[in-house]
């Protein structure tokens, strides 16, 4: 056990240790994919990866799809910057020995916004939107009883008006548990995908070939094109020590350390409180380590139950942030 935690620990200091390269925050896009969705991981400080007991945990490490017994669903609803809505479905479907299918929906929503130009600073009557939408397909399995591995596919769409981006993204994943202990260790690689530019008839411009010309036609159609961009690739890795307190409580320790492409490294650490399976208290902090970071503590409360004869989950999530406000999450899982 020591050893283990000892290499783990030496692997963070290594990522935290590269933290003084450059800082390429806002050369990416698709950004939404790096809002988390399970308000039990954002309670913990978003240290997720090696988790495994939930389908909260597919989003983090899609090998934790190895570990649903059971057909599961999950909806969430966060309240996000600037009465920005986000909400995501998901449902994942084990088929005994062949393993694990997943499906779900993300979606990004501004609601209306108004048309403003340097002529008319006070909006011109016409209203905009901002909305994104991502929908994955998932495959997992436990190979072995402390292996498992999983993958996933995405199909990214971003909409500003009538101008949008599409691209394919991949997650991957694995996660293997210690006998004895239950200490856990997890490594996942999210939107690994390829470039893309914006396109769309917001685009569209009208110009003069040739200024100096008089007579000529001075307003050719045309297209402006925008540069590709790539999207916010992660490295996650990260491990999970479950301890019972006894016989009617337990406590779950997590800590990960995360390389993104867009930024530099960091790492978030969390915990977890459970007294009879029923009530359970969570905190933790995120975003520790990386430069200009503007995310810190995190809290939250879940219930646990059964409803005929399925269990179900609602967990609550808040986080804070140094200059905006605050934002919550709130999870619904059911087990049936």
């Amino acid at each position: 056990m020591r050893r283990v935690l000892g290499v783990f620990l030496l692997v963070m200091a290594a990522v935290v240790g590269s933290a003084a390269g450059q800082n390429k925050t806002g050369t990416s896009i698709a950004q939404f994919l790096g809002i988390e969705p399970s308000a039990r991981h954002a309670a913990m400080g978003n240290a997720g990866v090696a988790l495994f007991d939930g389908i909260e945990s597919v989003y983090y490490n899609p090998a934790a799809l190895g570990g649903l017994p059971r057909t599961s669903v999950q909806l969430t609803h966060s309240e996000w910057f600037a009465d920005i809505n986000y909400d995501y479905a998901a449902v994942a479907l084990p088929i005994g020995t062949l393993g694990t299918f997943f499906g779900s929906v993300t979606a990004l929503n501004s609601g209306d916004i108004e048309v403003r130009t340097e002529t008319q600073p006070l909006g011109t009557g016409e209203r905009f939107t901002v909305g994104d939408v991502a929908i994955g397909l998932g495959y997992g399995r436990r190979i072995t009883p402390r292996f498992a591995a999983g993958a996933q596919i995405n199909y990214v769409n971003e909409r500003i008006w009538h101008t949008s981006s599409k691209l394919v993204t991949f997650n991957v994943g694995t996660l293997y548990t210690f006998p004895l202990s239950g200490l856990r260790i997890g490594s996942s690689l999210s939107n690994v995908g390829t470039r893309s530019r914006f396109t769309g008839r917001d685009l569209a411009i009208q110009f003069d070939n040739d200024p100096d010309v008089n007579g000529d036609n001075s307003a050719l159609p045309g297209e402006q094109f925008t540069e590709k961009f790539p999207v916010p690739l992660l490295f996650r890795v990260g491990v999970t020590l479950p301890t019972r307190l006894g016989e009617a409580s337990t406590l779950i320790l997590s800590a990960d350390a995360f390389h993104p492409s867009d930024n530099t490294e960091y790492v978030s650490a969390g915990a977890e409180w459970s007294y009879r399976n029923t009530i359970d208290l969570r905190a933790g902090y995120q975003n520790l380590f990386q430069s200009d970071s503007e995310l810190g503590p995190t809290l939250g409360v879940g219930i646990r139950g059964i409803m005929s004869e399925s269990q179900f989950q609602l967990n609550y999530a808040w986080a804070g942030h140094e200059r905006l406000a605050e934002t919550h999450r709130m999870t619904f899982v059911l087990a049936l």
